[in-house]
């Protein structure tokens, strides 16, 4: 299908693609802007295990809109080969701690022979 007016005529085809990269593009940006969270620390009850890999949370959009900041604690459960076994959220935002939860179940600490536990906080804040 084709629309016409007096300049030209633009296919609904072309005007799809266009809108596609558009969004692609929007989209792409907005993944590179996203602010990150700051004064990640782990401390531990029984041992302080140091982390291999660790994997930052990315701010949530809805938290950057709405001015949310704070921290949040995750319990980490470690298994002996440096996986995380378990986490459970001990305190924070409800809208920052899903970033936070699923950050940190990608974390890799040292092995070790017996299975620990470690408490994890994240600081959010919008301007950092």
């Amino acid at each position: 299908m084709k629309l016409s007016d007096e300049e030209g005529t633009v296919t609904f085809q072309g005007l799809n693609r266009a809108i596609a990269v558009g969004l692609l593009l929007l989209g792409g940006w907005a993944a590179t802007c996203a602010p990150w969270t700051w004064g990640q620390e782990v401390k531990g009850q029984e041992t302080n295990r140091k982390v291999k890999n660790r994997v930052p949370p990315v701010y949530p959009e809805l938290a950057r809109r709405m001015n949310i900041t704070g921290v949040v604690k995750v319990r980490v459960t470690i298994a002996p080969n440096g996986s995380v076994k378990d986490a459970t959220l001990v305190g924070g935002h409800p809208v920052l701690a899903g970033a936070a939860m699923e950050a940190v179940k990608k974390w890799r600490f040292e092995a070790r022979p017996d299975e620990t536990s470690e408490t994890v906080e994240f600081r959010f804040d919008s301007t950092q």
